[in-house]
């Protein structure tokens, strides 16, 4: 016992030099790192979530059924991500509830950015018309990128008289709910749009609700209506094929689709202005590295000609832009369509 303490003893202080070297060089090491700047700590901890980025299939939920612009524009982001991070990501049509059913199902995922929502009009009209939501619009998101506008026109029928938003106005103050006019139902974004036209004209229209964009074109163009506001997608077939006039169209500036056709606020309804937007979130708290990837990533999927191309066909206009940039425009469209809903005492179906 007495050698192999004497022992022991002798070989403790080498190892003992050894742990304590070891120790004095983490200490160092971490002192070093403590002495960085806070965000050098960050950006750090930062790339390396990043790098992780994505670590597993990614989900685009889109809340409508499959076909139409949001359908197609989830599918079209999908593939282009799937080349650029390696990794699987799916398009998940969670329809029902005015997009209330899908965006829930956003709302709940874990916030690691592997769960995206396409939204729409409705994400910001659906918290005025609807007495209660399963989620915070403002709190339950963050957003990410807006992918694109499609500016509403005001269509009429082409055997009408009606040749411009003069006659509309005009004819409409001399005779309150003189005309019929469609929406795909209440609170839906042709009726939105139509409400906020007769607030900044100072008219008043008669709602005919429609299950649909299609059954209410349908109707316009065989003259059961009289007028409607809708997508610029959604009518250009009834256009071209000379069943429905346009009148105007709703955007700050003319189209380079319809370079002759005047907007509405040229046409006497100053500041007016609606598109049918598209754009993408994920759930609140997602690493903003994380978000900040996606959004560059989704950025690149615009400016791709493959992707150009298709919205031109569907007349979409593509947008872009910051995190920072769309949640300004969210909240800007929260305002308006609160005000708008509030006036007009609109309630969903």
């Amino acid at each position: 016992m007495m050698v192999a303490s004497r022992g022991l003893r002798q070989k403790l202080p080498g190892v003992v030099h050894r742990v304590i070297g070891s120790g004095c060089l983490f200490a160092v090491a971490l002192c070093a790192w403590l002495a960085l700047p806070a965000n050098a700590q960050n950006d750090s901890s930062s790339s390396t979530v990043a790098g992780a980025f994505p670590s597993r299939p990614v989900r685009i939920v889109v809340p409508y059924p499959p076909g139409g612009f949001n359908d197609t524009l989830g599918r079209l982001i999908a593939v282009h991500l799937s080349k650029t991070w390696k990794q699987p990501v799916v398009v998940d049509n969670k329809p029902g509830g005015g997009t209330v059913i899908g965006t829930q199902v956003v709302a709940t995922a874990l916030a690691d950015g592997h769960t995206l929502l396409v939204v729409q009009f409705p994400f910001a009209a659906n918290p005025w018309l609807y007495k209660s939501l399963p989620y915070d619009t403002e709190k339950s998101f963050a957003p990410v990128v807006l992918a694109g506008r499609s500016p509403m026109l005001l269509v009429a029928n082409a055997r009408s008289d009606l040749r411009n938003v003069g006659d509309v106005i005009s004819r409409a103050k001399s005779k309150p709910k003189a005309f019929d006019y469609g929406s795909s139902g209440s609170g839906s974004s042709n009726h939105l749009a139509m409400a906020y036209f007769e607030a900044l004209a100072g008219i008043d229209l008669n709602q005919v609700p429609y299950r649909g964009s299609t059954p209410m074109l349908t109707d316009l163009a065989g003259g059961q209506i009289d007028l409607a506001f809708d997508a610029l997608p959604h009518v250009l077939p009834f256009i071209q094929s000379g069943k429905v006039r346009a009148l105007a169209i709703a955007s700050s500036r003319r189209s380079s689709l319809m370079p002759h056709l005047p907007t509405v606020g040229e046409s006497g309804v100053s500041g007016y202005e609606v598109s049918s937007w598209h754009g993408f979130v994920v759930p609140a708290g997602t690493p903003r590295v994380v978000i900040e990837k996606i959004n560059r990533d989704i950025n690149d999927a615009l400016s791709s000609a493959e992707v150009r191309k298709v919205f031109e066909q569907q007349g979409v206009i593509p947008d872009g832009g910051t995190p920072a940039q769309f949640k300004a425009f969210v909240e800007s469209q929260l305002t308006l369509w609160k005000r708008v809903i509030s006036q007009k005492n609109i309630t969903a179906d």
